[in-house]
């Protein structure tokens, strides 16, 4: 597709000849060597054949769902953290749509996820998916995944669940990265802390973390408290700085908000 000017010219015409000048004098400074800049073979074939690059992305966008499909089967024959792969049931890859424009993610499945092999379909996923259709979506519009797609192993007898170590969450976190790398949403959305450690590398208190907005790989991120929370600590007050956090996130996404949906836990 030619890109043109506000005046109708021609882009790539208008700077070709410079364009051609720099090219040149990076494949002469690569064939030269020594401690000058270089610059790949790979690099330089993609300066000079952008439309294909971006033919290449969109084939990729117009995919999402067979390339996440193909990760998928990946991951459920994973055996990276071998604990894991011989206490899960399956593993927990992510559900919804794979353009969403709004993703969130969670720490690890519990025993209920691990059963049925769907993020959050427990009591925390319910209330969840409440959320999420007080905001005006659909379960399935949006996309849900978590940092660990296995459940966390728990000693035998014991009942429960525990958070993924760090360990565990480096070696799950590619999978992670390639999920949000496809689906492209517009805001991520973290939802406890563990959460927030595995896709920013720190690790603080959510009322420090909380309510404000964050960058993970330039895609906006919204903290949150993890739905499990609000089961725990039923106080009005708490529902309500969760739900000023979504309604923040609708707001970047430019969706209309009602008198009511601002008005919620008021």
């Amino acid at each position: 597709m030619e890109r043109k000017t506000s005046d109708g010219r021609n882009v790539a015409a208008e700077f070709s000849p410079a364009l051609d000048l720099v090219l040149n004098a990076l494949e002469q400074m690569r064939e030269r060597g020594g401690k000058l800049p270089r610059a790949s073979r790979i690099s330089l074939g993609e300066l000079r054949h952008p439309v294909a690059r971006e033919a290449s992305e969109r084939t990729d966008i117009g995919d999402k769902a067979a390339l996440l499909a193909a990760i998928q089967t990946r991951v459920s024959i994973c055996a990276k953290c071998p604990h894991l792969a011989a206490s899960r049931t399956q593993t927990v890859f992510g559900v919804g749509n794979p353009d969403a424009e709004l993703m969130f993610i969670g720490e690890a499945p519990g025993a209920d996820e691990d059963a049925r092999g769907e993020p959050f379909v427990g009591r925390a996923g319910q209330l969840l998916t409440r959320i999420i259709e007080t905001m005006g979506f659909s379960r399935p519009e949006v996309y849900i995944a978590n940092v660990l797609k296995c459940r966390p192993d728990m000693p035998r007898g014991s009942s429960g669940n525990r958070p993924p170590t760090p360990d565990e969450m480096q070696t799950c976190l590619p999978y992670l990265a390639e999920q949000i790398a496809i689906i492209q949403p517009k805001v991520l959305v973290a939802l406890g802390a563990t959460a927030v450690e595995g896709l920013l590398g720190t690790r603080g208190t959510m009322r420090e973390m909380r309510g404000r907005w964050h960058s993970h790989q330039e895609t906006p991120l919204m903290i949150t408290y993890h739905p499990s929370y609000l089961l725990r600590n039923q106080a009005p007050s708490e529902k309500r700085k969760v739900w000023e956090d979504m309604l923040q996130v609708l707001e970047r996404l430019d969706r209309p908000i009602t008198d009511k949906q601002r008005n919620y836990f008021r």
